[in-house]
């Protein structure tokens, strides 16, 4: 028996649908990160490093699990270490592409934008509390959290905080409060997941990081 198959029509509609999307949301990568004072080029290259750097995982260090390890666990990316895992023991490690790109981009912005020290750390321990309180562990995998949680507390914050600022204010609180907020906050937590590895800005909340700086300097 054939596998049922689309009709041609439906398929290049599919297909134009997909391009379509695909140039709305490089369109609106664009405009975020003009706001942010970034040339095109730059964007792009920013974007292409961080899907890239998804892929990669850096070791920091490991914890002793209290739960079970799960037979098939969840695990997305490269591990670049030394050494496997060793049994009921979870490796903590730092996503390049949801962790450390972000970072630099932040560090990056602050020097740039003239950010006020008080006003970045006011409005980063804002979005982290709120992002630690919608964040939650899910067994194998890591920690989850809605995806527009970040963005739109991101984009309020830094709006309150820094109107003149506020575009640059909400990718810096925006990403760096789901790093703290929903990792960081949540390593007590990895203990009881049964992961060999958890990275920090990996698999449960790269998405999340990557949409929040995206979405949060639009809104901003």
């Amino acid at each position: 028996m054939r596998p049922p198959t689309l009709p041609p029509q439906l398929a290049i509609l599919l297909l134009v649908l997909l391009v379509l999307i695909a140039v709305v949301q490089i369109g609106l990568i664009r405009i975020a990160f003009d706001k942010l004072g970034l040339s095109p080029q730059s964007a792009m290259l920013l974007v292409l490093c961080s899907l890239l750097g998804s892929a990669i995982n850096l070791p920091l260090f490991s914890v002793r699990t209290l739960a079970p390890i799960e037979d098939n666990p969840v695990f997305r990316g490269w591990l670049l270490a030394p050494s496997p895992p060793q049994p009921q023991r979870t490796m903590i490690a730092i996503n390049v592409g949801g962790g450390i790109m972000p970072l630099a981009i932040s560090l990056y912005l602050i020097q740039h934008h003239s950010l006020g020290l008080g006003q970045v750390a006011l409005a980063i321990t804002l979005v982290s509390l709120i992002c630690y309180r919608f964040s939650r562990p899910i067994r194998g995998l890591g920690i989850g959290m809605p995806l527009l949680v970040a963005p739109l507390s991101a984009a309020l914050v830094a709006w309150f905080i820094a109107p003149a600022q506020s575009a640059p204010l909400a990718y810096v609180c925006g990403t760096l409060g789901v790093l703290i907020g929903a990792d960081v906050l949540r390593l007590r937590d990895i203990r009881n997941l049964g992961t060999p590895f958890a990275s920090i800005g990996g698999a449960g909340t790269f998405d999340g990081i990557f949409l929040t700086g995206i979405v949060a300097a639009l809104l901003a």
